[in-house]
């Protein structure tokens, strides 16, 4: 019994480079592969111009057929796919563009304040004693 398990240690340490090499190519095929299945079905169920049997057509057509499904996917309507993640991605920028003028604009400094303090106090809007008043708020 013991002779058996010395062998196994020896089989396992007996692993040469290119054997690693090809298990670590064919596990990063495997994980591209599972990727680009996810890409393809989350993409199946965000298109807007397909009907509920189209969508339900080419994701029976996916998992039925994988390779072959994936492969006519990509060659159909791949040029789609990057539409819809471009106009996406474009949608997230003027989102972000848009909060950050918003968060931007809203938040008025100190000086700002004092600046339309004087103006109105030029103008004869605020009294002196109403001007300092205002003025000691922003300032303390």
């Amino acid at each position: 019994m013991r002779g058996n398990s010395v062998l196994e240690l020896a089989k396992a340490q007996d692993y040469p480079l290119l054997n690693l090499f090809w298990t670590m190519l064919w596990l990063f095929v495997w994980i591209l592969w599972i990727f680009l299945l996810i890409r393809i079905i989350s993409d199946i169920f965000r298109s807007h111009d397909l009907n509920g049997w189209a969508k339900a057509a080419w994701l029976l057509f996916v998992i039925i057929a994988p390779f072959l499904g994936v492969l006519v996917y990509l060659i159909a309507r791949g040029g789609k796919m990057q539409d819809r993640d471009i106009k996406q991605a474009q949608a997230y920028d003027a989102q972000m563009r848009s909060y950050i003028q918003e968060t931007a604009s809203s938040g008025s400094s100190t000086a700002g304040e004092l600046e339309k303090l004087a103006a109105l106090h030029t103008q004869g809007v605020l009294t002196d004693a109403e001007f300092a008043t205002q003025k000691a708020k922003l300032l303390g």
